[in-house]
């Protein structure tokens, strides 16, 4: 699992059919990088999520046949860091 914040919607009419009806948001990681995640839990812009991407995305989802890679699982409450 990683840590993202949901900075943006992403929206595709056009896409394969087995991703008609799931949510797409754009999520910046620590290291700034920006990933397309599905959002099963209705995240919203500026929340901070935990996200698990890899096949554990398609095992929420239970199903193997559908092409994503990343998933919020999360809305986080807070966090303590320890540095």
């Amino acid at each position: 699992m990683v840590i993202g914040k949901i900075i943006g919607n992403v929206w595709a009419t056009r896409k394969d059919e087995s991703l008609n009806g799931l949510k797409f948001m754009i999520a910046q990681l620590d290291n700034s990088e920006k990933i397309v995640v599905c959002d099963y839990i209705g995240a919203g812009i500026g929340d901070m999520v935990l996200i698990t991407r890899g096949s554990g995305a398609r095992q929420v989802l239970e199903s193997q046949d559908i092409p994503i890679d990343a998933i919020t699982i999360g809305i986080i409450d807070g966090f303590e860091d320890g540095e």
